[in-house]
């Protein structure tokens, strides 16, 4: 009796010889298994036998097996060459139209970036233009005011502000100042000769600053209310005294070694702008607000003169290198030439645009000096001439320091519009540009005695290096901005003041 394996047809099993579902199965009565009868038959007349088994097998001994036609699946798409090429052209040609895409979005964005930047600009220089015009507006009203008092029967202004008595007008120089004037200049311009570009001994090498740190502070030199020092500058002596002016319109004299207040001057009724120690005498300058400068005695703290010659508030004094005279800057677009000792003054001259005059500075051999207006231009004047000499024109705002180098040949000056100009006095044209970050805020800068460091106070206070123009450290250790900044001799030393109201040292 055959018997016989029952098979579920949806499920065919692969056959034994090809592994594939059987289009026409045959089942062997030898060995059971199943066949595709074209592959079994041409097997069996090649061999004679079963493939299972080996046994003898003929073509009569094959079952035929009923079962429903098998449908063969379709080959997937990337199964043969036609299909891949197909696919792989469909996926260039979307590629390219996504590609086409970007480009027109891109070409679309980029007209509006440039729309954007065109608008932008224009924005800029409509604000520029009213910032100048706002400038030029505040300075005109504070030309007109004292005019309005004075037609109102409030007597000469000048008068009214000097404590001396009558200062009288501007006389111009007198002879025997202008011979001194010569003669100083002559020395110092022979002494910068005979030093050379010598390294002095003992100064302060790059790695000496780079570690500078606080090594000493002095906090709460000026009352809260207003809190803040505004300017500082460093007796050139012996370098123990520092005097600073604050937000309080007091001047305050500090000694270090021993510490205490040498003196506070009383007088000033609005903020004190600037100081400056006299080298050879036991005197201070003060510049404020209040439309006056004066002079102190340094040791009882009274004022020595009061001078009101300016219109208006006064940004700058700086002390001739002779020790006798004093050069004063006004908003009200003047700049004087001034005795210390008799408060007279000898000298007023005007800015040929009316523009406010924020910084001003004597040259280290003394017969020019320069002078930083509201706008940014900065004007070389002659002292025995009454036009200046030459033009700076590269700031774009309001010019707030100055220091010449002590080479003579470099004046270097710091501007609202964040950077530190240095100018080339041979040449009248500028070799260096330092560009501060846009939040960054410049107070003032200064050159080292050696003219081998120079100073920025701001925000923080910077160290660069002059032949390179390079950074040499950031010191960040006040709370608030500094607001100026000296050297100590062979740049052994830095002293600041900041609107924290702290004077700090900084050294090794």
């Amino acid at each position: 009796m055959i018997t016989f394996k029952l098979f579920k047809l949806q499920t065919f099993p692969l056959l034994a010889v090809s592994g594939e579902v059987p289009e026409d199965p045959v089942v062997s009565s030898i060995s059971g298994g199943v066949y595709e009868r074209r592959l079994i038959e041409k097997y069996v007349d090649e061999y004679g036998t079963d493939p299972n088994n080996g046994e003898a097998l003929a073509k009569e001994q094959l079952i035929a097996i009923k079962a429903p036609k098998f449908v063969k699946p379709k080959l997937a798409p990337l199964a043969g060459v036609p299909g891949l090429l197909k696919t792989l052209q469909d996926e260039w040609d979307s590629v390219m139209l996504y590609n086409h895409t970007l480009k027109q979005q891109l070409q679309s964005t980029r007209q509006e970036l440039s729309h954007a930047l065109y608008q932008h600009d224009a924005a800029c220089r409509v604000i520029a233009r009213l910032q100048k015009e706002l400038a030029a507006a505040r300075e005109a009203l504070a030309t007109l005011k004292p005019q309005i008092v004075m037609s109102n029967g409030g007597g000469d202004h000048r008068e009214s502000m000097a404590e001396d008595g009558d200062i009288g007008q501007p006389m111009g120089i007198p002879e025997p100042v202008l011979k001194k004037i010569v003669t100083r200049n002559e020395q110092l311009t022979a002494e910068r000769k005979q030093r050379g570009k010598a390294v002095p001994e003992g100064l302060a090498t790059v790695d000496q600053i780079k570690g500078y740190h606080v090594t000493h502070s002095i906090p709460s030199l000026h009352k809260t209310t207003p809190g803040g020092i505004t300017c500082i500058d460093i007796q050139t002596g012996d370098y123990k005294q520092v005097v600073t002016g604050g937000n309080d319109g007091m001047v305050v004299v500090h000694q270090r070694d021993p510490e205490n207040v040498v003196a506070s001057c009383k007088g000033h009724t609005g903020k004190i702008n600037r100081v400056a120690f006299v080298p050879t005498k036991n005197v201070v300058l003060s510049a404020s607000d209040d439309k006056t400068f004066r002079a102190w005695n340094v040791e009882d703290g009274k004022c020595l003169h009061t001078f009101g010659i300016h219109r208006g508030a006064v940004k700058a004094v700086s002390v001739h290198p002779a020790w006798d005279y004093v050069l004063s800057a006004s908003l009200d677009s003047t700049w004087a030439f001034s005795d210390i000792a008799t408060g007279r003054t000898y000298r007023l001259e005007s800015d040929p645009d009316n523009l406010g005059i924020t910084a001003a500075q004597f040259h280290p051999d003394g017969m020019i000096l320069a002078a930083g207006t509201s706008r940014g231009i900065i004007r070389i004047w002659e002292i025995r001439q009454a036009e200046s000499a030459a033009n700076f024109t590269d700031h774009l705002d309001e010019v707030v320091g100055m220091s010449f180098s002590e080479n003579g040949y470099h004046l270097v000056s710091a501007s609202k519009d964040n950077t530190v100009q240095v100018w080339d006095l041979r040449k009248l044209k500028t070799i260096k540009t330092i560009t501060m970050p846009d939040n960054y805020k410049i107070n003032d800068v200064v050159v080292d005695q050696s003219a081998t460091y120079m100073a920025v106070a701001g925000t923080d206070l910077k160290v660069y290096r002059c032949k390179e123009w390079s950074e040499v450290v950031t010191l960040k250790e006040h709370t608030a901005d500094v607001t100026g900044v000296r050297f100590g001799p062979n740049a052994s030393f830095l002293v600041s003041s900041s609107l924290d109201r702290s004077v700090k040292y900084f050294s090794e």
